[in-house]
């Protein structure tokens, strides 16, 4: 997997229930085409990255085809959801 670009948003939680400050990252991915998330019509990323007291994490992500927006019901594995993560902390907006 490459992440081969993105764009961030720091969420803002008007009920102060949450704790930390959560990002939404949407990532622009490429994967060979003898992976199983490989698509012709691209794929990104949508995820929820949270920085609290307990470290950082993915929250919540999603695939999805880039040209047609369409779900893609697949899981991250360990090593992948350590490159996102490690690409998020490098990216932060403040």
């Amino acid at each position: 997997m490459l992440i081969t670009g993105h764009t961030v948003e720091k969420l803002e939680d008007p009920t102060g229930i949450l704790t930390g400050e959560r990002y939404e990252y949407i990532l622009k991915i490429e994967v060979p085409e003898e992976d199983e998330l490989f698509s012709e019509n691209g794929l990104y990323l949508k995820s929820i990255f949270v920085l609290d007291e307990n470290g950082s994490r993915i929250a919540q992500y999603q695939f999805f085809e880039e040209k047609t927006d369409r779900y893609i019901d697949l899981s991250l594995e360990e090593d992948e959801e350590a490159l996102i993560i490690d690409y998020c902390k490098q990216h932060i907006k403040n």
